[in-house]
């Protein structure tokens, strides 16, 4: 039996995004529902590749799909807390790139949730796979983890 991996913390992370916890992202249980965490990750991820000009998300001849994405949970979010989600690049490969994730709640040093989020590159019209352009190579490069 292996060991749980103990949350990481804001210093572990590169990049960040708030995010409003709604009302509506609560549930029956009073805390936030698993599936929204799924919602903060790919708003992190879709504002940080917007902003950082990864990929032109609804022009350019390349923008990304998601192909892969988990979530660990360590302790409960509940409205109102305020959420930052820290993104930081785990590897980059030829066609894809992986974010790994984390959710903090209000100013908590230590996750609520960690989780990782796999992009590939694709070509607008066919949608198969291209290589990562060197200039969206170069700004996930900014917030990859150094060994």
């Amino acid at each position: 039996m292996t060991s749980r991996q103990p949350p990481g913390r804001r210093a572990d992370y590169r990049w960040f995004h708030a995010i409003t916890t709604r009302w509506m992202d609560n549930d029956v249980f009073q805390h936030v529902n698993n599936v929204n965490y799924f919602s903060y990750f790919d708003t992190a991820v879709t504002y940080f590749e917007m902003t950082e000009r990864v990929v032109g998300l609804l022009d350019g001849p390349v923008h990304c799909v998601v192909a892969e994405v988990a979530c660990r949970y360590h302790s409960s979010l509940a409205f109102p807390d305020q959420v930052t989600v820290g993104v930081r690049v785990a590897h980059i490969g030829r066609t894809s790139v992986r974010y790994e994730i984390a959710v903090f709640r209000n100013d908590d040093d230590i996750a609520a949730a960690e989780g990782h989020f796999v992009h590939v590159f694709v070509e607008r019209g066919s949608q198969r796979p291209v290589e990562i352009p060197a200039e969206s190579r170069a700004v996930l490069q900014r917030i990859t983890l150094q060994p």
